[in-house]
């Protein structure tokens, strides 16, 4: 495993480590079924990307793109406290209508960003070139974000919203609009994983139609692996849990995909969703395991 390899990893690790802050966000805060993330991904990134190639400051980029996202959210919100869609067919709605929306804002399945000051670029005078500096601009975004989920749980507002997603009879007999608390949620969580896609396209060197593939899976083993390595009810806890749990999963992804016992079975590059698709149902699998394990105990 090299260096570059392992840095690499990180810094895919942090920008899906928004996206676990936002599957958390719909998912667990919320209790939400959201499929939209596959599709809000790739519009934060296309979002981001026609932004800069027409000179757009690329942080102002990242949030138009992260604007972008919430709207999707908001819609698919909308499609369900509104016209009383199911939440999991809201989402599927609007994740099947983005994939051509994606195509319209780009003008094309792919928009390279060669050539493209991207922010990291930005902190290149103050960091230098090194290749930990991609790692460290990622790591200190996705804390902030942490530190100002934390405190947004800790509002009026945030705790109203996790009232919603825990019981919203009691929430609503509290005086709480539930179906406001749900439009807010589902913006902030898209726009969240839309911010991801930006970061993403920024960090590859352009948006692609088909990088959001996947990306709800993803999320969810995150959140599924974060929360069985740090069980906790407190948010603090928890918001720290996601980001380590997709951190982690991606190492997981790439000591897969470099183990030579797999290599020597036929697995290829290719096979990547495969590799993925298995470890998904091995972290899915984890809170049973520890459920059983302390049942014998």
């Amino acid at each position: 495993m090299s260096l570059l390899a392992l840095f690499g990893t990180f810094e895919t690790g942090l920008v899906f480590a928004l996206v676990a802050l936002g599957v958390l966000l719909s998912f667990r805060i919320l209790d939400f079924p959201d499929l939209t993330a596959d599709g809000s991904f790739p519009l934060g990134a296309f979002a981001c990307a026609v932004c800069m190639t027409l000179g757009v400051n690329p942080i102002l980029a990242i949030c138009v793109g992260f604007a972008a996202g919430a709207l999707a959210g908001l819609l698919t919100a909308f499609l369900h406290v509104k016209l009383g869609i199911l939440q999991l067919l809201s989402g599927i709605i609007v994740m099947t209508a983005l994939y051509s929306v994606n195509l319209r804002v780009g003008g094309a399945p792919n928009v390279p960003l060669l050539g493209t000051d991207t922010v990291f670029d930005l902190f290149k005078p103050i960091l230098g070139a090194g290749i930990w500096q991609n790692t460290l601009i990622l790591l200190v975004l996705t804390l902030l974000i942490k530190f100002a989920l934390n405190w947004f749980f800790s509002t009026e507002t945030g705790l109203a919203m996790r009232a919603t997603g825990a019981n919203p009879r009691m929430a609503r007999a509290q005086g709480i609009s539930t179906h406001f608390m749900i439009m807010l949620g589902m913006a902030l969580s898209n726009g969240l994983i839309a911010l991801a896609g930006a970061l993403f396209a920024q960090l590859v060197g352009g948006a692609d139609v088909s990088a959001g593939l996947g990306t709800i899976v993803f999320g969810l083993a995150a959140v599924i692996l974060g929360e069985a390595l740090l069980p906790s009810k407190k948010m603090w806890v928890i918001t720290l849990s996601v980001i380590i749990g997709s951190v982690v999963y991606r190492l997981f992804i790439m000591v897969a995909m470099g183990s030579e016992t797999l290599s020597s079975w036929g697995l290829k590059t290719q096979d990547l969703n495969l590799i993925t698709s298995v470890l998904v149902v091995g972290v899915m699998l984890l809170p049973q395991i520890k459920a059983k394990l302390k049942t014998r105990r």
